[in-house]
């Protein structure tokens, strides 16, 4: 084997799923969706999602393997930060207008959208513990990117500093109907060196999944990520993060992806899509579930 050929060996067998469309493991998403950042799969056949920032105001509907069946514009809204999706039991969609990098926010919003009727409405909400915007370096900590419906509220959970911050995860809560809120703070956690960047819940109300990720630069240039899918059960009611917990890490590749999207795809698999990052485009893959989870670290 050439010098040559054993240097690109761990790219092609990198790749090598994305190019066996019988195994299915990965897929690529449709050009219309670079940023991806919100995912939900409302059937095996029909997936919602939406790009992030600076993308545009609309869903975007493809099968069960990535192939673009709509692009659905939201009417009256503008995608300032979109960075997750959910929906409830009557299949309107949440869209999460909430990224807030900057910590500087004073309109951050949940659009609801029903698909069947076009109607549109929103909630629109602030902090209970942020007084500054933005606050001072040591305290910005407002960030969001996950969240999720059950029984008629709504589930946020924030994205911490990727490298400057302490890595707490804070979970706040919303009731799912429009109007103007304060969230309600109900708890929080600590992931070791990991930011997270979306969530779902398992159809009975059992599981709670969340994508994270860590990165950073080697010598300046070489990038490293590592993904970390974390799985709680048996919490209280409502108190996600006092689970038991379980870590699956996703293989790392030898090119860069940022995974930010989530969703069960049945009770045993989870869907994760990461947008397009330099030599690689935006793509989803499938995550088994195995095995019970651990006790959550104290």
């Amino acid at each position: 084997m050439s010098r040559l050929a054993f240097c690109l060996l761990p790219i092609v067998l990198c790749l090598l799923p994305l190019a066996l469309p019988a195994q299915k493991k990965r897929f690529a998403l449709p050009a219309a969706l670079p940023e991806v950042s919100g995912l939900h799969i409302a059937a095996p056949d029909s997936l919602w999602w939406h790009n992030d920032s600076g993308g545009k105001a609309a869903l975007f509907l493809t099968d069960g393997a990535g192939r673009l069946l709509a692009e659905i514009p939201v009417p009256h809204t503008r995608n300032n930060d979109w960075e997750d999706l959910t929906a409830d039991d009557r299949g309107r969609l949440y869209i999460g207008d909430f990224g807030n990098n900057a910590n500087k926010r004073t309109n951050l919003r949940i659009f609801i959208f029903d698909p069947a009727t076009g109607a549109t409405d929103s909630i629109r909400f602030r902090y209970p513990d942020q007084y500054a915007f933005p606050p001072p370096p040591e305290e910005a900590a407002f960030d969001m990117e996950a969240f999720f419906w059950w029984n008629d509220t709504l589930h946020l959970f924030s994205k911490n500093r990727l490298l400057k911050g302490n890595y707490l995860t804070r979970h706040y809560i919303l009731p799912a109907q429009p109007g103007e809120y304060v969230a309600t703070f109900t708890d929080s956690t600590h992931l070791h060196k990991r930011v997270v960047t979306g969530a779902a819940i398992r159809s009975d109300g059992g599981q709670v999944a969340m994508v994270s990720y860590f990165y950073k630069l080697i010598l300046g240039f070489i990038p490293k990520i590592r993904t970390t899918v974390f799985l709680w059960e048996d919490f209280p009611s409502g108190q996600f993060l006092q689970g038991r917990r379980q870590e699956i890490k996703v293989r790392s590749c030898i090119l860069p992806t940022q995974y930010e999207s989530i969703d069960y795809w049945d009770d045993n698999t989870l869907l994760i899509a990461s947008e397009k990052v330099p030599l690689r485009k935006a793509h989803a893959r499938r995550v088994r579930i195995a095995g019970r989870a651990r006790p959550a670290a104290p």
